[in-house]
């Protein structure tokens, strides 16, 4: 007898619920699972890394101080009451009741304290708390103080920044940032299930009986985190047909990025929905290496700004009515057109091979980082391969699912040493609004993120940021920011879309977010 990929997983899923279920859940009639399928996650520490899956799994058992409601205003979350004095150089923090940790114990204000010095070792808004902090330390053990050696008028904010959001037990947060946190021991709405973990395979996340949500309702990321199913599934399943079949079977009830080949099957069966979740959409970009040849020339990296055809990498991977072009550096409200005379709508493959020239390009290997795991940045990958080949560029492709181009782009060596040229990835539009906290929107250098771009100009612009307080000189400063980044050029632009989810109708209470999943609040129950 023959067992299907198909009947394989649908009877692992039926065993693996059935073996994992608490006593006290299986002593209930029907224990009430949701069964969602996203992506690989192979890194826990949101710290470490700027991975998507990561910061959904983060959000579903870590908790914030703060968080952004769906019109991006800071509300706060972990924190009770807080206070500014009246030389706004001290913040004052009072954490609210009924919070603990997965283990038992109680958060603390000294956990926070920790957390955030954490978070200012490795992400741009937590190093620009840093730089302007005097002193952060806890009054009580439900109290902490920030104290600044001048005023930083979006503190807050960058609180509040999905860069932010986890906090730790000090216990945790005292090692190196660049040292994972493997605990997945948390504050937030669910536990993180390790006995169930089966790397590659799924993840499980019970409810979390003893966390006590806000009152208020939930909005994005903030509000009240109220779950309403006792176990979350997260399935990892790489091949796009299989899924689909495991979410018309009820397998599993959610898909977090379905082909856009299979929207029409979706939107034909009277038992499945497609979902816009995040409605800034989502900008694809290519970065290149700029501490290694030949990207560690401007000329090299200006011929890539010439050289792509949006419409054309936009179109390997969606449909013509869910892409557009995408020009600035920075999203809604800051998108400008400052210094973008290098857009051709089809691309300007003589204008490339002009600037290559000049860049003195002799041949040297370009490698180029494609995805296996995710068909859109897999699909550009081989397009872009095929596009540099025409213009005489050395281009080799080097396949790897999520996990291994995650590695491979941390390497800062030549391609000799298995270095990389290029590699293609996605953020949303809000995201890119945020010059602070967003990590490829700085170029400190080889502290940065992974591509290393250096320009002294554009940090000391973007440094002014911290304390516009109006958003007409913001909007006047990515003018300034944008006309830097362009003549540098650290990554390149390939489009925008927007893209729905696909779920079952059973599936409901799904909260729309700029970027992330929230797994609270959904419920399973009848179409």
């Amino acid at each position: 007898m023959t067992i299907s990929r198909r009947e394989m997983i649908k009877a692992g899923l039926a065993a693996g619920t059935a073996m994992s279920i608490p006593s006290v859940l299986r002593a209930q009639a029907s224990p009430v699972v949701a069964r969602m399928v996203m992506g690989d996650l192979a890194v826990f520490d949101p710290i470490v890394t700027t991975a998507t899956p990561t910061f959904t799994h983060a959000l579903a058992i870590y908790d914030s101080l703060f968080a952004y409601d769906s019109k991006f205003v800071t509300q706060p979350q972990m924190v009770e009451k807080w206070g500014i004095s009246d030389d706004k150089m001290t913040y004052t923090f009072e954490l609210r009741d009924g919070l603990g940790w997965h283990d038992g114990s109680a958060v603390t204000a000294a956990d926070c304290v920790a957390s955030i010095r954490r978070w200012g070792q490795a992400k741009p808004g937590g190093q620009l708390i840093m730089a302007h902090a005097k002193d952060i330390s806890k009054k009580d053990d439900k109290t902490f103080t920030i104290a600044l050696k001048e005023p930083l008028g979006i503190l807050l904010d960058l609180l509040g920044n999905s860069d932010g959001f986890p906090m730790m037990r000090e216990q945790d947060a005292d090692r190196p940032a660049t040292e994972q946190v493997t605990t997945n021991i948390g504050s937030g709405p669910f536990k993180f299930n390790h006995a169930l973990a089966i790397p590659g395979a799924s993840f499980t996340y019970d409810k979390n009986e003893t966390y006590v949500p806000r009152k208020e309702a939930p909005d994005a990321f903030a509000g009240g985190k109220v779950v309403k199913v006792d176990r979350v599934i997260w399935q990892i399943i790489a091949d796009d047909q299989t899924a689909f079949a495991a979410l018309q079977s009820g397998e599993v009830d959610f898909l977090s990025l379905p082909s856009a080949d299979l929207y029409s099957s979706i939107e034909s069966d009277p038992d499945l929905a497609l979902q816009v979740l995040n409605t800034a959409g989502e900008t694809y970009f290519m970065r290149m290496n700029c501490l290694q040849p030949p990207f560690d020339n401007a000329k090299a990296r200006q011929a890539m700004l010439h050289l792509i055809d949006q419409e054309a990498f936009m179109r390997t991977s969606f449909p013509s009515e869910y892409i557009s072009t995408v020009t600035s550096a920075f999203g809604m409200p800051y998108s400008n057109d400052e210094n973008t005379a290098w857009f051709n709508k089809g691309g300007d493959s003589e204008k490339a091979k002009q600037l290559f020239k000049e860049a003195g390009y002799t041949g040297e290997k370009v490698v180029i980082l494609q995805r296996t795991d995710e068909a859109a940045p897999g699909n550009m990958a081989q397009l872009l391969a095929a596009t540099l080949r025409k213009i005489g560029v050395n281009a080799e492709l080097v396949p790897g699912d999520g996990g291994a181009v995650r590695a491979r782009r941390e390497n800062k060596g030549s391609v000799e040493e298995s270095g990389w040229s290029i590699f293609i990835t996605s953020a949303t539009d809000f995201e890119f609004s945020d010059p602070l906290s967003a990590p490829y929107l700085t170029m400190p250098g080889e502290n940065g993120w992974t591509g290393w771009p250096k320009s002294d100009e554009y940090e000391a612009l973007r440094a002014k940021w911290a304390n516009i307080e109006t958003l007409e000189e913001r909007k006047t400063l990515a003018r300034e920011l944008q006309r830097v980044w362009w003549d540098y050029a650290p990554h390149v632009l390939l489009g925008h879309t927007v893209l729905p989810i696909a779920r079952r109708k059973t599936l409901t209470g799904l909260i729309a977010t700029p970027t992330l999943v929230p797994m609270w609040n959904i419920e399973q129950g009848s179409a």
